[in-house]
């Protein structure tokens, strides 16, 4: 997605090896008009997977997903990281480590926004070391529902994350793929 390299070329900050900072039009600031192209892009590539809803993990995922269920004219349902004194009893729970954060936290999914009829696409900001998407992958495998495709906005080529969900058989479309980081060094997969 060309706009997109174009954002992360301009704006984006390799602060390391392995952190890229995208918080002007991503993750703290978001542009819309780019989340609605972001949502066209993932729309076109898994409008033939019979989609019938898109899930997302709280919270930088949450405008690009929000923009391909409405172009898929579908509902998006967000997988919480947060606890949540209104989110007990009937849910879906599993521990996912998160790499920027260093940290182990809940995946929570509520049981009445998903059935074993579910095809779900799941749409996130990044996708480094694969425990995110692995971990929303157990959620809805877990209520009986398949996992269609995962959609991601920013890929770190680089790491070990992509190629695992790959290998575990499940569609990855990432709308641009960083193959390389350094201190003030973005370079793009081929």
């Amino acid at each position: 997605m060309e706009s997109l390299h174009k954002r992360i070329l301009e704006e984006g900050q390799a602060l390391s090896e392995n952190v890229l900072k995208v918080d002007s039009f991503l993750n703290h600031q978001v542009d819309p008009e780019l989340m609605y192209e972001m949502g066209t892009y993932f729309k076109n590539y898994f409008e033939n997977h019979k989609i019938t809803k898109v899930f997302t993990i709280e919270s930088s995922g949450i405008a690009p997903a929000v923009m391909t269920a409405m172009q898929m004219n579908l509902p998006m349902v967000t997988l919480k990281k947060q606890n949540s004194k209104i989110l007990n009893g009937d849910v879906y729970q599993t521990t996912v480590h998160s790499f920027t954060k260093s940290l182990d936290y809940e995946l929570t999914l509520s049981k009445k926004y998903i059935n074993d009829e579910d095809n779900i696409l799941v749409i996130d900001d990044f996708l480094a070391n694969g425990e995110a998407a692995l971990g929303a992958a157990r959620l809805i495998e877990e209520a009986g529902a398949k996992v269609a495709g995962i959609g991601i906005v920013i890929e770190k080529s680089f790491q070990k994350g992509a190629q695992m969900i790959k290998d575990k058989g499940y569609d990855v479309y990432s709308l641009a793929r960083i193959a390389k980081l350094s201190k003030g060094i973005i370079e793009f997969a081929k």
